[in-house]
């Protein structure tokens, strides 16, 4: 088992690439949490790293057309195979059935995404030994400041097996993710042209105004401070108010 104490102490100050490259130096078995522009710089450098490329995504059902095409973009760009994961169309179905299409206006988000995300995740982490995701420290009022950049996952670790979480960009702001991707040529989604900053499901996101964080346009009917899906629900502990 890696002491992750000393891990963190030895990679915190170190550049987004050598950090992938030491996550993937430790652990075969590895994958990257593919979503947003984050994901795709961690897709650039990590590709160059290692033939054996894990990466996967979530598909809601919920989704923008525009997220659509650029998952298939990337798919390609790259000439990766990015394994993407379904809800339980059972679980699905209740909901709907019982809640109608639109539930998460009326009583939060957590319910919705705890289906349409969290479990077809808890799955999938159950077969790596760890992951890489694309927080930065920037990103989210009062639930990322503090995001390390490795940590045992508290959210989808079980007591038989902790599960390692690499963030190799929480160092980073958004204007160094944007420099890179414009530098690398990289893909993104098409509706960062359009306003919108941080993209999840479509009834669940829009533009951000000039001055607004990015975070403001992802569940705009909530509590500000507590904007996570669950995928991240590590960032809540210990959090109040």
């Amino acid at each position: 088992m890696t002491d992750i104490d000393s891990l963190r102490t030895e990679l915190d100050g170190q550049s987004p690439r050598a950090i992938l490259k030491a996550a993937i130096a430790r652990y075969d078995n590895i994958a990257i949490s593919f979503s947003g522009a984050e994901d795709v710089v961690l897709i650039e450098m990590a590709h160059k790293l290692t033939d054996n490329l894990q990466v996967f995504t979530l598909d809601t059902g919920r989704l923008h057309p525009e997220t659509y095409e650029f998952i298939e973009k990337v798919r390609q760009h790259y000439g990766i195979e990015i394994e993407v994961l379904f809800p339980d169309s059972g679980e699905v179905q209740a909901l709907v059935g019982k809640k109608g299409l639109f539930s998460f206006y009326e009583d939060g988000h957590s319910e919705c995404c705890g289906i349409r995300k969290v479990n077809p995740l808890r799955k999938k982490l159950a077969t790596v030994d760890a992951w890489i995701t694309g927080q930065r420290r920037d990103q989210s009022p009062g639930t990322r400041n503090d995001v390390p950049v490795v940590q045992i996952d508290s959210a989808f670790s079980t007591e038989d097996k902790p599960l390692v979480k690499f963030n190799p960009l929480a160092n980073w702001t958004s204007k160094e993710v944007w420099d890179y991707i414009r530098m690398a040529e990289a893909p993104y989604n098409s509706l960062h042209e359009k306003g919108f900053v941080s993209i999840g499901c479509q009834p669940c996101t829009r533009p951000v105004l000039p001055g607004q964080h990015e975070r403001e346009g992802r569940w705009w009917w909530e509590e500000a401070t507590h904007k996570e899906c669950g995928l991240h629900a590590g960032n809540l502990i210990g959090k109040s108010g």
